[in-house]
Protein backbone atom coordinates (compact mmCIF):
# COMPACT_ATOMS: atom_id res chain seq x y z
CA UNK A 1 0.00 0.00 0.00
CA UNK A 2 1.39 3.20 -1.00
CA UNK A 3 2.12 5.86 1.61
CA UNK A 4 -0.19 8.61 1.72
CA UNK A 5 2.39 11.16 3.45
CA UNK A 6 6.05 10.76 3.09
CA UNK A 7 8.97 12.62 4.77
CA UNK A 8 11.73 13.59 2.48
CA UNK A 9 15.51 14.74 3.36
CA UNK A 10 17.77 16.05 0.45
CA UNK A 11 21.30 17.60 0.59
CA UNK A 12 24.01 18.15 -2.08
CA UNK A 13 27.17 19.63 -2.09
CA UNK A 14 30.02 20.61 -3.68
CA UNK A 15 34.37 20.63 -3.55
CA UNK A 16 35.40 23.60 -4.13
CA UNK A 17 32.12 25.16 -5.47
CA UNK A 18 32.59 24.90 -8.12
CA UNK A 19 34.09 21.35 -7.63
CA UNK A 20 33.20 17.22 -7.46
CA UNK A 21 29.75 17.71 -6.44
CA UNK A 22 27.06 14.74 -5.41
CA UNK A 23 23.66 14.85 -3.40
CA UNK A 24 21.62 12.05 -1.36
CA UNK A 25 18.30 11.85 -0.35
CA UNK A 26 16.20 9.85 2.16
CA UNK A 27 12.89 8.77 2.07
CA UNK A 28 10.98 8.34 5.27
CA UNK A 29 7.81 7.28 6.96
CA UNK A 30 6.52 10.65 8.81
CA UNK A 31 5.61 8.24 12.54
CA UNK A 32 8.15 5.90 12.45
CA UNK A 33 11.19 7.59 10.61
CA UNK A 34 11.50 4.08 9.11
CA UNK A 35 13.87 4.99 5.68
CA UNK A 36 11.40 3.87 2.44
CA UNK A 37 14.09 4.79 -0.10
CA UNK A 38 17.39 5.94 -0.44
CA UNK A 39 18.70 8.32 -3.72
CA UNK A 40 22.30 9.36 -4.17
CA UNK A 41 24.49 10.35 -7.36
CA UNK A 42 28.11 11.96 -8.08
CA UNK A 43 26.79 14.73 -10.30
CA UNK A 44 30.29 15.89 -11.90
CA UNK A 45 31.39 19.48 -11.39
CA UNK A 46 28.79 21.88 -10.15
CA UNK A 47 27.80 24.29 -7.40
CA UNK A 48 26.91 23.26 -3.70
CA UNK A 49 23.01 24.95 -5.12
CA UNK A 50 22.62 23.23 -7.78
CA UNK A 51 23.95 19.72 -6.08
CA UNK A 52 21.23 20.77 -3.38
CA UNK A 53 18.73 21.66 -6.05
CA UNK A 54 19.26 18.04 -7.16
CA UNK A 55 18.63 16.29 -4.45
CA UNK A 56 15.48 17.97 -3.61
CA UNK A 57 14.28 16.60 -7.54
CA UNK A 58 15.58 13.18 -6.66
CA UNK A 59 13.86 12.99 -3.23
CA UNK A 60 10.55 14.08 -4.88
CA UNK A 61 11.11 12.03 -7.96
CA UNK A 62 11.31 8.96 -5.35
CA UNK A 63 8.20 9.88 -3.53
CA UNK A 64 6.22 9.81 -6.85
CA UNK A 65 7.57 6.58 -7.65
CA UNK A 66 6.01 5.86 -3.52
CA UNK A 67 2.71 6.42 -4.87
CA UNK A 68 3.07 9.53 -2.48
CA UNK A 69 0.15 11.50 -1.98
CA UNK A 70 1.83 14.49 0.47
CA UNK A 71 5.57 15.39 0.62
CA UNK A 72 7.24 17.46 4.03
CA UNK A 73 10.61 18.41 2.27
CA UNK A 74 12.85 19.01 4.52
CA UNK A 75 16.58 20.63 3.59
CA UNK A 76 19.43 22.16 5.58
CA UNK A 77 19.58 24.54 2.21
CA UNK A 78 17.97 28.03 3.48
CA UNK A 79 17.90 28.97 -0.33
CA UNK A 80 16.35 26.12 -1.76
CA UNK A 81 13.80 26.40 0.85
CA UNK A 82 12.99 29.85 0.20
CA UNK A 83 12.83 29.43 -3.32
CA UNK A 84 10.38 27.19 -3.55
CA UNK A 85 8.40 28.79 -1.12
CA UNK A 86 8.75 31.87 -3.71
CA UNK A 87 10.29 34.05 -0.73
CA UNK A 88 13.18 34.56 -2.27
CA UNK A 89 14.29 35.39 -6.14
CA UNK A 90 16.26 32.86 -8.20
CA UNK A 91 18.53 35.27 -9.53
CA UNK A 92 20.85 32.82 -10.87
CA UNK A 93 20.16 31.49 -14.40
CA UNK A 94 21.85 28.41 -13.78
CA UNK A 95 19.25 27.43 -10.99
CA UNK A 96 15.74 28.29 -12.71
CA UNK A 97 15.71 25.15 -15.25
CA UNK A 98 16.36 22.99 -11.96
CA UNK A 99 13.54 25.19 -9.74
CA UNK A 100 10.85 24.75 -12.25
CA UNK A 101 12.03 20.64 -12.76
CA UNK A 102 11.38 20.80 -8.80
CA UNK A 103 8.26 22.69 -9.33
CA UNK A 104 6.71 20.49 -11.73
CA UNK A 105 7.08 17.48 -9.46
CA UNK A 106 5.10 19.44 -6.52
CA UNK A 107 2.32 19.90 -9.13
CA UNK A 108 2.19 15.88 -8.42
CA UNK A 109 1.33 15.51 -4.90
CA UNK A 110 -1.66 16.78 -3.21
CA UNK A 111 0.31 19.34 -1.14
CA UNK A 112 3.94 19.68 -0.51
CA UNK A 113 5.29 21.51 2.65
CA UNK A 114 9.11 22.71 2.97
CA UNK A 115 10.98 22.81 5.52
CA UNK A 116 14.18 24.21 6.52
CA UNK A 117 16.12 21.97 9.23
CA UNK A 118 19.91 22.79 10.79
CA UNK A 119 22.51 20.42 9.36
CA UNK A 120 23.06 17.87 12.16
CA UNK A 121 19.60 16.87 11.53
CA UNK A 122 19.94 15.72 7.80
CA UNK A 123 23.29 14.19 8.91
CA UNK A 124 21.54 10.91 6.74
CA UNK A 125 21.14 12.49 3.62
CA UNK A 126 24.72 14.56 4.22
CA UNK A 127 26.50 11.61 4.41
CA UNK A 128 24.90 9.89 1.08
CA UNK A 129 25.97 13.43 -0.03
CA UNK A 130 29.27 13.19 0.68
CA UNK A 131 30.08 9.80 -0.75
CA UNK A 132 28.76 10.78 -3.81
CA UNK A 133 30.92 13.75 -3.89
CA UNK A 134 33.97 11.15 -2.90
CA UNK A 135 32.90 9.49 -6.31
CA UNK A 136 32.75 12.33 -7.97
CA UNK A 137 36.75 13.37 -7.02
CA UNK A 138 37.68 9.64 -7.40
CA UNK A 139 38.28 9.39 -3.83
CA UNK A 140 37.66 5.77 -2.69
CA UNK A 141 34.73 5.69 -1.32
CA UNK A 142 33.21 4.20 2.39
CA UNK A 143 29.43 2.84 2.40
CA UNK A 144 27.41 5.81 3.96
CA UNK A 145 26.96 5.55 7.51
CA UNK A 146 23.14 5.48 8.16
CA UNK A 147 22.15 8.42 11.48
CA UNK A 148 20.12 6.92 13.53
CA UNK A 149 17.52 9.90 14.22
CA UNK A 150 14.64 10.38 16.71
CA UNK A 151 11.23 10.03 14.25
CA UNK A 152 9.75 13.14 13.70
CA UNK A 153 5.99 13.00 13.02
CA UNK A 154 4.41 15.18 10.18
CA UNK A 155 1.06 16.81 10.57
CA UNK A 156 -0.54 16.12 7.58
CA UNK A 157 -0.25 18.67 5.06
CA UNK A 158 -3.38 20.29 4.43
CA UNK A 159 -4.86 20.04 0.96
CA UNK A 160 -6.40 22.91 -0.66
CA UNK A 161 -9.09 20.27 -1.83
CA UNK A 162 -9.96 19.83 1.72
CA UNK A 163 -8.97 22.87 4.30
CA UNK A 164 -11.04 26.01 4.46
CA UNK A 165 -9.74 29.68 3.20
CA UNK A 166 -8.86 31.05 6.50
CA UNK A 167 -7.27 27.78 7.33
CA UNK A 168 -4.76 28.34 4.31
CA UNK A 169 -4.17 31.57 5.57
CA UNK A 170 -3.28 30.80 8.85
CA UNK A 171 -0.83 28.68 7.66
CA UNK A 172 0.73 30.71 5.21
CA UNK A 173 1.51 33.38 8.32
CA UNK A 174 2.96 31.34 9.99
CA UNK A 175 5.63 29.83 6.94
CA UNK A 176 6.59 33.36 6.75
CA UNK A 177 7.62 33.57 10.90
CA UNK A 178 8.96 29.92 11.21
CA UNK A 179 10.20 29.33 7.30
CA UNK A 180 8.38 26.76 6.58
CA UNK A 181 5.39 26.74 4.07
CA UNK A 182 3.35 25.18 1.87
CA UNK A 183 5.43 25.56 -1.98
CA UNK A 184 1.70 25.35 -3.51
CA UNK A 185 0.98 28.92 -2.68
CA UNK A 186 3.98 31.17 -2.34
CA UNK A 187 3.61 34.70 -1.34
CA UNK A 188 5.73 36.74 -4.00
CA UNK A 189 5.39 39.06 -6.39
CA UNK A 190 8.70 38.01 -8.10
CA UNK A 191 8.34 37.96 -11.79
CA UNK A 192 8.80 34.28 -12.76
CA UNK A 193 11.01 34.34 -16.93
CA UNK A 194 11.73 31.18 -16.82
CA UNK A 195 7.89 29.82 -15.87
CA UNK A 196 4.59 30.29 -18.15
CA UNK A 197 1.54 30.26 -15.98
CA UNK A 198 -1.45 28.47 -17.23
CA UNK A 199 -4.42 31.33 -17.50
CA UNK A 200 -7.84 30.42 -16.49
CA UNK A 201 -10.40 32.99 -18.90
CA UNK A 202 -14.02 32.86 -15.90
CA UNK A 203 -17.05 33.44 -17.81
CA UNK A 204 -20.03 33.38 -15.69
CA UNK A 205 -23.05 33.01 -18.72
CA UNK A 206 -25.40 35.60 -19.60
CA UNK A 207 -28.71 36.34 -18.45
CA UNK A 208 -31.76 34.41 -18.15
CA UNK A 209 -35.02 35.30 -16.96
CA UNK A 210 -34.34 34.18 -13.25
CA UNK A 211 -31.21 36.33 -13.46
CA UNK A 212 -32.99 39.17 -14.05
CA UNK A 213 -35.55 38.37 -11.27
CA UNK A 214 -33.17 37.63 -8.94
CA UNK A 215 -34.22 33.94 -8.51
CA UNK A 216 -32.22 31.26 -7.13
CA UNK A 217 -31.08 29.21 -10.41
CA UNK A 218 -29.26 26.48 -9.78
CA UNK A 219 -29.49 22.93 -11.49
CA UNK A 220 -32.80 24.22 -13.18
CA UNK A 221 -31.72 24.38 -16.61
CA UNK A 222 -33.19 27.95 -17.17
CA UNK A 223 -31.50 29.75 -20.89
CA UNK A 224 -29.99 32.59 -21.98
CA UNK A 225 -32.98 35.38 -22.20
CA UNK A 226 -32.84 37.53 -24.73
CA UNK A 227 -30.46 40.01 -23.37
CA UNK A 228 -28.36 36.89 -22.39
CA UNK A 229 -27.66 36.03 -25.75
CA UNK A 230 -26.45 39.41 -26.79
CA UNK A 231 -24.23 39.45 -23.70
CA UNK A 232 -22.73 35.96 -24.69
CA UNK A 233 -22.22 37.20 -28.31
CA UNK A 234 -20.13 40.70 -27.11
CA UNK A 235 -18.62 38.30 -24.46
CA UNK A 236 -17.54 36.10 -27.47
CA UNK A 237 -15.83 38.67 -28.95
CA UNK A 238 -14.27 40.42 -26.07
CA UNK A 239 -12.97 36.63 -25.42
CA UNK A 240 -11.65 36.28 -28.71
CA UNK A 241 -9.58 39.72 -28.39
CA UNK A 242 -8.39 38.82 -24.78
CA UNK A 243 -7.01 34.92 -25.92
CA UNK A 244 -6.97 34.50 -29.32
CA UNK A 245 -4.86 31.32 -29.01
CA UNK A 246 -6.99 29.85 -26.05
CA UNK A 247 -6.23 26.10 -26.14
CA UNK A 248 -9.51 25.02 -24.73
CA UNK A 249 -13.45 26.31 -23.88
CA UNK A 250 -14.97 24.14 -20.84
CA UNK A 251 -18.32 24.52 -20.11
CA UNK A 252 -20.81 23.55 -17.48
CA UNK A 253 -23.23 21.11 -19.05
CA UNK A 254 -26.46 23.65 -18.19
CA UNK A 255 -27.44 25.19 -21.42
CA UNK A 256 -27.17 28.95 -20.19
CA UNK A 257 -23.25 28.20 -19.90
CA UNK A 258 -23.17 25.53 -23.05
CA UNK A 259 -24.87 28.50 -25.04
CA UNK A 260 -22.51 31.42 -23.87
CA UNK A 261 -19.89 28.59 -24.44
CA UNK A 262 -20.32 28.07 -28.00
CA UNK A 263 -20.71 31.33 -29.07
CA UNK A 264 -17.28 31.89 -27.49
CA UNK A 265 -15.75 28.69 -29.50
CA UNK A 266 -17.41 30.43 -32.81
CA UNK A 267 -15.51 33.40 -32.09
CA UNK A 268 -12.02 31.35 -31.24
CA UNK A 269 -12.85 29.89 -34.67
CA UNK A 270 -14.65 26.44 -33.79
CA UNK A 271 -13.21 25.11 -31.05
CA UNK A 272 -14.82 22.03 -29.45
CA UNK A 273 -16.74 22.80 -26.27
CA UNK A 274 -15.92 20.75 -23.86
CA UNK A 275 -18.39 20.09 -20.30
CA UNK A 276 -17.28 19.44 -16.98
CA UNK A 277 -20.34 18.67 -14.26
CA UNK A 278 -17.85 19.96 -11.64
CA UNK A 279 -18.45 22.99 -13.00
CA UNK A 280 -22.73 23.43 -12.17
CA UNK A 281 -23.85 25.55 -9.98
CA UNK A 282 -24.70 25.03 -6.41
CA UNK A 283 -27.85 23.25 -6.17
CA UNK A 284 -30.28 25.06 -4.33
CA UNK A 285 -32.22 22.38 -2.98
CA UNK A 286 -36.29 23.47 -2.25
CA UNK A 287 -35.36 27.01 -2.75
CA UNK A 288 -34.62 26.52 -6.64
CA UNK A 289 -36.73 28.95 -8.64
CA UNK A 290 -37.78 31.38 -5.94
CA UNK A 291 -36.63 34.80 -4.82
CA UNK A 292 -34.64 36.16 -1.91
CA UNK A 293 -37.64 37.34 -0.06
CA UNK A 294 -39.73 34.46 -0.36
CA UNK A 295 -36.63 31.90 1.07
CA UNK A 296 -36.40 34.34 3.43
CA UNK A 297 -40.10 34.26 4.48
CA UNK A 298 -40.34 30.81 4.52
CA UNK A 299 -36.70 29.05 5.91
CA UNK A 300 -35.69 31.85 8.06
CA UNK A 301 -33.90 29.90 9.81
CA UNK A 302 -32.22 27.75 7.16
CA UNK A 303 -31.37 30.85 5.46
CA UNK A 304 -29.32 32.34 8.69
CA UNK A 305 -27.76 29.09 8.93
CA UNK A 306 -26.88 29.15 5.35
CA UNK A 307 -25.59 32.43 5.42
CA UNK A 308 -22.93 31.47 8.92
CA UNK A 309 -22.10 28.50 7.60
CA UNK A 310 -20.26 27.83 4.25
CA UNK A 311 -20.95 23.86 5.07
CA UNK A 312 -24.75 24.25 5.76
CA UNK A 313 -26.43 23.19 2.15
CA UNK A 314 -30.29 24.53 1.50
CA UNK A 315 -32.88 22.21 2.40
CA UNK A 316 -32.63 19.43 -0.06
CA UNK A 317 -29.71 21.30 -1.71
CA UNK A 318 -25.70 21.20 -1.56
CA UNK A 319 -23.25 23.42 0.31
CA UNK A 320 -21.14 25.94 -0.61
CA UNK A 321 -18.47 24.26 0.35
CA UNK A 322 -19.11 20.94 -1.78
CA UNK A 323 -18.98 23.26 -4.55
CA UNK A 324 -15.70 24.27 -3.67
CA UNK A 325 -14.59 20.61 -3.70
CA UNK A 326 -15.26 20.53 -7.11
CA UNK A 327 -14.57 24.07 -8.44
CA UNK A 328 -10.75 22.99 -7.07
CA UNK A 329 -10.90 19.85 -8.33
CA UNK A 330 -11.65 21.65 -11.89
CA UNK A 331 -8.78 23.74 -10.96
CA UNK A 332 -5.99 21.24 -10.32
CA UNK A 333 -6.92 19.12 -13.66
CA UNK A 334 -6.94 22.09 -15.86
CA UNK A 335 -3.52 23.30 -14.57
CA UNK A 336 -1.78 19.94 -15.17
CA UNK A 337 -3.81 18.97 -18.62
CA UNK A 338 -3.10 22.49 -20.14
CA UNK A 339 0.45 24.17 -18.54
CA UNK A 340 1.48 27.33 -19.51
CA UNK A 341 -1.53 27.67 -22.05
CA UNK A 342 -5.41 29.72 -21.66
CA UNK A 343 -8.37 27.82 -21.11
CA UNK A 344 -11.63 29.49 -20.81
CA UNK A 345 -14.29 28.53 -18.26
CA UNK A 346 -17.65 29.30 -18.53
CA UNK A 347 -19.55 28.79 -15.40
CA UNK A 348 -21.87 30.09 -12.94
CA UNK A 349 -21.45 32.41 -10.01
CA UNK A 350 -20.72 30.42 -7.09
CA UNK A 351 -18.40 28.03 -8.62
CA UNK A 352 -16.50 31.17 -9.86
CA UNK A 353 -16.68 32.74 -6.53
CA UNK A 354 -15.22 30.27 -5.07
CA UNK A 355 -12.28 30.35 -7.78
CA UNK A 356 -11.49 33.82 -6.73
CA UNK A 357 -11.79 33.33 -2.56
CA UNK A 358 -9.17 30.12 -3.22
CA UNK A 359 -6.94 32.53 -5.27
CA UNK A 360 -7.34 35.49 -3.34
CA UNK A 361 -6.84 33.75 -0.36
CA UNK A 362 -9.75 35.30 1.01
CA UNK A 363 -12.15 34.08 3.47
CA UNK A 364 -15.65 33.33 3.75
CA UNK A 365 -16.95 36.68 3.58
CA UNK A 366 -15.59 37.39 0.58
CA UNK A 367 -18.41 35.02 -1.32
CA UNK A 368 -21.13 37.76 -0.01
CA UNK A 369 -19.19 41.24 -0.94
CA UNK A 370 -17.90 39.73 -4.10
CA UNK A 371 -20.42 40.70 -7.32
CA UNK A 372 -19.90 39.07 -10.49
CA UNK A 373 -22.35 40.28 -13.04
CA UNK A 374 -23.43 37.91 -15.72
CA UNK A 375 -21.39 37.69 -19.00
CA UNK A 376 -18.84 39.35 -16.27
CA UNK A 377 -15.08 37.51 -17.61
CA UNK A 378 -12.08 37.54 -14.41
CA UNK A 379 -8.87 36.04 -15.19
CA UNK A 380 -6.61 34.00 -12.92
CA UNK A 381 -2.40 33.18 -13.61
CA UNK A 382 -1.70 29.65 -12.40
CA UNK A 383 2.29 29.52 -12.03
CA UNK A 384 3.78 25.67 -12.25
CA UNK A 385 5.73 26.83 -8.71
CA UNK A 386 2.32 27.28 -7.04
CA UNK A 387 2.16 31.23 -7.71
CA UNK A 388 -1.54 32.69 -8.39
CA UNK A 389 -1.96 35.93 -9.76
CA UNK A 390 -5.77 37.32 -10.08
CA UNK A 391 -5.09 39.53 -13.25
CA UNK A 392 -9.18 40.66 -13.11
CA UNK A 393 -12.42 40.60 -11.44
CA UNK A 394 -15.93 40.73 -12.82
CA UNK A 395 -14.89 42.75 -16.05
CA UNK A 396 -18.53 43.90 -17.84
CA UNK A 397 -16.63 47.21 -20.09
CA UNK A 398 -18.02 44.56 -23.19
CA UNK A 399 -21.36 44.31 -22.28
CA UNK A 400 -24.13 46.19 -23.67
CA UNK A 401 -27.07 48.27 -22.17
CA UNK A 402 -29.61 46.10 -20.66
Amino acid sequence: MAPRVVVVEADGGSRGNPGPAGYGAVLRDPGTGEVLAERSAAIGTATNNVAEYRGLIAGLEAAAELGAAEVEARLDSKLVVEQMCGRWQIKNPGLRPLAAQAAGLVGQFAAVRFTWIPRNRNRHADALANAAMDAAAGAPTQPAKRAVEEPRPVAAADSPARAAAREAAARAATARTSGSGPATTPASWEPRPSFTATRLVLVRHGATEYTEQRRYSGRVDVPLSDLGRAQAEATANRVAALAPSAAAVVSSPLSRCRHTAEAIAAALGGKPVRDNNDLVECDFGAWEGRTFAEVRERWAGEMDAWLADTTVAPPGGESFADVATRSRRVVDELRKAYPGETVVVVSHVSPIKLILRDALGGGDTLLYRLLLAAAGISVVDLWPDGGVAVCSVNDTAHLPSS
